[in-house]
């Protein structure tokens, strides 16, 4: 395959068809929101509970991607890691995956959070076989993906991007072009590095005025008109019950698990040894997330908190 060409994506007057590979936290809701603005879905992921919810949501169910996309001019996927993605679209020998089965003109929206170089990697395979791929990270975690208030950070030339925009604005708010592919990565990897500091470094200030004998809500009120304001602090604060609707006030359940805050700056400590880039604090956020992830990797990601005083996370 890979000759045939694609025309729906030309039509104006009439959605694409896509697949979507990947039913988790976030790829589920995502599939839920395109159902809902009328595109017709097939979808693929091994837990029969993801795609029984897509059932009833209106959904076809496909038996594996290469059966999702049989009929499709779009492709999403959200998957857990780069070897899922590799697997995927390349396959076992790098030439019997997905891509290989997909009609020229397809295009392929890869929203998983991977190594630059895997996005790459999948994006040159892709290219010759005349396929437009873009790596799309995304920010917001799980209630952005319900709201359909996500954040995409795209890779990939401007054509590919321009026709992916707006099925991306289906799903999300904010949508950037941040350069050829694999930037999309390199950009998503760069602000998640960030939030692990900033939530780690707030995490150490409040246990350090709260040990002081400061009220933890007063802190946070006081640094939030002060200079050291973030984001952390205006809206997902570490500790318990200074704000409302925040995974710190819920036993740290919900959010973003301190396993995939892990496993993004792991990602960020990977793209820095690549590129022979000092990033010190970067390191030191990593090296703190894999202690805590021991005990604590499906707690959110703020539960790094606990690391000052365990009984937080009781």
């Amino acid at each position: 395959m890979g000759t045939k060409d694609t025309s729906t994506m030309d039509n104006n007057n009439s959605k694409p068809n896509i697949a979507f590979i990947g039913l988790g936290n976030m790829g589920a809701p995502m599939a839920e929101n395109l159902l809902k603005a009328g595109y017709e879905l097939s979808v693929f992921d091994l837990s029969e509970t993801a795609t029984k919810r897509l059932k009833q949501a209106g959904a076809s169910v496909a038996e594996s991607p290469k059966d999702a996309a049989s009929n499709a001019q779009v492709v999403i996927s959200m998957l857990p890691a780069g070897q899922h993605v590799h697997s995927v679209y390349l396959g076992d020998s790098g030439s019997d995956g997905l891509l290989a089965e997909l009609p020229k003109g397809t295009l392929v929206i890869d929203s998983s959070t991977i190594a630059a170089a895997d996005a790459r990697t999948v994006a040159e395979a892709a290219s010759k076989l005349g396929i437009d791929f873009l790596d799309a990270p995304v920010s917001g975690g799980t209630g952005g993906a319900v709201a359909g208030s996500l954040t995409f950070i795209v890779g990939g030339d401007a054509a590919a991007f321009a026709k992916a925009e707006p099925i991306l604005a289906v799903m999300g708010k904010n949508i950037f072009h941040a350069g050829d592919h694999g930037a999309g990565q390199v950009a998503k990897i760069c602000n998640n590095m960030l939030l692990g500091i900033l939530m780690a470094g707030t995490a150490e200030a409040i246990n350090l005025g709260v040990k002081n004998g400061l009220d933890p809500k007063v802190l946070s009120d006081i640094m939030l008109q002060s200079s050291g304001r973030n984001w952390t602090l205006e809206v997902y604060n570490p500790y318990p019950q200074v704000m409302e609707n925040v995974p710190s006030s819920n036993g740290y359940q919900g959010g973003f698990m301190s396993k995939l805050m892990q496993k993004d700056l792991n990602l960020a400590m990977q793209t820095a040894q690549d590129t022979e880039v000092e990033t010190p604090m970067g390191a030191k956020a990593t090296e703190l997330y894999a202690s805590h992830t021991v005990e604590n990797g499906d707690k959110d990601f703020s539960s790094i908190i606990g690391r000052h005083d365990v009984s937080l996370l009781s």
